[in-house]
């Protein structure tokens, strides 16, 4: 299987079904190599604990120092890997280790047989622990599931949902990690009994955070979510590690395990994508959490459940009945509600059944009744949660991806009138936008109509930028971003302006290749996922894909556009490196927030200057943009995200 490389001949994703298609595609890809690496950690533990050595009677610590390993290498990727070394390096370096391995395992294997007090002793340690039971079994399961589960729904939700940061979900993956070192030590730097004492409180505290912070509070939600995780996750882990068995179980233990942790990814990262409209999966788990806690109890009684169940029903009745009847909570009132449901449920922060229907009830009233509540339209796909809804005066109506508006449209006028007709283009694609300006002058220089590829659909904006005989094609990834632009109810960019527009399922790279050669004037590359822009299409390779489907004195608008990282320097690079030229404008001061017309970054390719329009050229908002020698140029088996994190902070 070494070395490892993907599959061939399995063509292009599907339309639906793309995460099956995806694990598919690596089970056959990388599966085995990774089997047999994931199973070594049980396999070493449990010969460990068949030699003469004197911890041999409990191996567990080795699983710490093996997630130690784990954290290193997460940390150690994206910092001191990637950015000095390329993928043909990368794979030569990883099958060299994993031969490497293969000779320590067969050492490991000869220090065993040659142990002087191998099987018979340390194997009779703890014999007379029951074997176990399939009680045993379950609760390790889901002591396992929560957690994995929780790691995908939280890293959703805060890298999509609160800030669309590169690498923001290295933090949740490495306190995961984190935690399994922490309780499977030897002496946990942090007592298990703390920490299930403190659980309670951060839970309550991040309701809060949830509710009362202001939405420019990002650092704070951020953090509140991401210590909860690691608190939630290190209560789970905990009870595991002093749930386990003695170490002739041990490989048993590690199996149901990883069933647990195999089953929480699947439920939070194929099931629940399905199952809701938004990431629901995360409040679902968090109160799932709770129930992990040890002292669950059914209650004292018969009357005490009865009494318990009753006001719970009645509680949930009350409040999915305000919706159902029209009812909308004032935003004061809102919060006062939710203020004195969190009072009361720190009066049962020691019965985790009873916590747990407190919590429970006060995420269903955030749901129902939150800002986020009514008035929002949501559309869920395998590439994230897509939102609709309209501004607080009924002017406007935004589709927003995450953090990222993806397109407006004014759908009123200011005194309430419905506005018709041929919508006008907003956000990054109005008049004056450096888009704007680019698809201009290419019709300038063209003198006539143009033809025009748009990678990223959004709401159909740029189908307005188009004059009568020009030619627009778009390429979009995600089928349920083409409903939304395509439903009149929605937004009528497309309807209005570009009826018979084409439009192309399937990434980019591979779609746009089938594409007749030298067939377009303009090629816009605007395929954000909320604030990040795909790698791989900002790659050597991919620059020269876009100019061989370009016409003579056709130009490539690169939308860069990004808070977190500088990106205008890689597209000069990675066009360089084909023989082009870079202008780039980032200076439009032409901002109405108000009115939903932004600012924006875009890098402007041709293969000669005389490929520009005087009306770029000659204005100075464009700056020709010249190759940096000291950056390596990004290909597709090279990127550098943290430097251009860097660059950004500089600038």
């Amino acid at each position: 299987m070494l070395p490892l490389a993907i599959a061939q001949g399995w063509g292009a994703a599907p339309q639906r079904g793309e995460a099956f298609w995806l694990l598919g595609l690596f089970t056959v890809s990388i599966g085995l190599p990774f089997f047999a690496l994931s199973a070594n950690g049980p396999l070493l533990q449990a010969w460990f604990a068949r030699t003469g050595h004197p911890d041999a009677k409990d191996p567990y610590f080795l699983y710490a120092a093996s997630n130690v390993g784990s954290f290193l290498a997460l940390i150690s990727y994206p910092l001191l890997v990637e950015p000095f070394t390329h993928l043909p390096d990368q794979t030569r370096m990883w099958s060299v280790g994993f031969y490497v391995l293969i000779v320590l395992i067969v050492g490991c294997g000869v220090l065993l047989a040659r142990s002087r007090n191998a099987l018979p002793e340390a194997a009779a340690a703890g014999s007379d622990e029951a074997p176990p039971t399939w009680r045993d079994a379950a609760t390790w399961v889901g002591l396992a599931a929560v957690p994995a589960g929780l790691l995908i729904a939280v890293t959703a939700h805060v890298s999509t949902d609160v800030a669309a940061s590169p690498m923001l979900w290295v933090i949740p993956l490495a306190l995961y990690l984190a935690t399994f070192v922490i309780v499977f030590q030897t002496k946990p730097v942090l007592p298990h009994r703390w920490v299930v004492l403190a659980e309670p409180a951060f839970i309550i505290l991040l309701v809060a955070v949830l509710v009362f912070a202001g939405l420019d509070q990002i650092f704070l939600t951020v953090t509140a979510n991401i210590v909860v995780f690691f608190v939630i996750a290190l209560t789970c882990h905990g009870e595991l590690a002093r749930r386990r068995p003695a170490a002739r179980h041990l490989t048993a233990f590690y199996m149901w395990m990883s069933t647990g942790g195999m089953i929480g990814g699947i439920a939070a990262g194929l099931i629940a994508p399905h199952v809701f409209s938004t990431v629901a999966e995360y409040p679902i788990l968090i109160v799932l959490a709770i129930l992990c806690r040890p002292g669950v109890t059914i209650g004292q009684g018969l009357r005490e459940n009865l009494v318990w169940g009753a006001l719970v029903v009645l509680a949930l009745t009350v409040a999915v009945a305000g919706p159902v009847l029209g009812y909308t909570m004032e935003e004061t009132k809102y919060k006062y509600v939710i203020a004195t449901l969190l009072a009361v449920s720190v009066l049962f922060w020691r019965d985790p059944l009873k916590f747990a229907a407190m919590i429970a009830l006060t995420f269903v009233v955030i749901r129902l009744y939150g800002p986020e509540a009514g008035g929002r339209d949501y559309v869920r796909s395998f590439f994230g949660v897509h939102k609709i809804f309209e501004t607080a005066d009924g002017e406007f109506r935004v589709l927003q991806h995450g953090t990222t508006e993806h397109g407006a449209q004014r759908i009123r006028t200011s005194d309430g009138q419905p506005v018709n007709g041929r919508p006008e283009p907003l956000t990054y694609y109005h008049f004056r936008s450096p888009i704007a300006q680019g698809i201009k002058g290419a019709r300038e220089v063209k003198q006539g109509p143009i033809r025009l590829a748009v990678i990223g659909l959004g709401t159909g904006s740029t189908a307005c930028l188009t004059e009568p005989g020009d030619k627009l094609t778009y390429y979009e990834i995600d089928p349920a971003v083409i409903r939304i632009a395509k439903d009149a109810n929605r937004f009528t960019f497309l309807k209005e302006c570009a009826p018979d527009a084409d439009i192309v399922i399937g990434d980019a790279r591979l779609t746009l290749a089938d594409a007749e050669d030298g067939q377009y004037d303009v090629i816009v590359v605007d395929a954000f996922t909320s604030d990040a822009i795909p790698v791989h299409l900002m790659t050597r390779e991919a620059m020269a894909l876009y100019v061989r489907k370009l016409a003579p004195h056709g130009i490539v608008l690169v939308h860069v556009s990004n808070r977190h990282m500088e990106l205008s320097s890689v597209v000069a690079g990675i066009a360089h490196a084909n023989g082009l030229v870079t202008w780039v404008n980032d200076k439009s001061t032409d901002e109405d927030e108000a009115n939903y017309k932004y600012t924006s970054t875009v890098c402007a390719v041709a293969r000669d200057e005389d490929d520009f329009s005087t009306n770029m050229t000659e204005n100075d908002d464009w700056e020709l943009e010249e190759p940096d020698e000291d950056q390596w140029v990004w290909t597709d088996d090279y990127s550098n995200i943290i430097g251009a994190m860097i660059r950004q902070v500089r600038k």
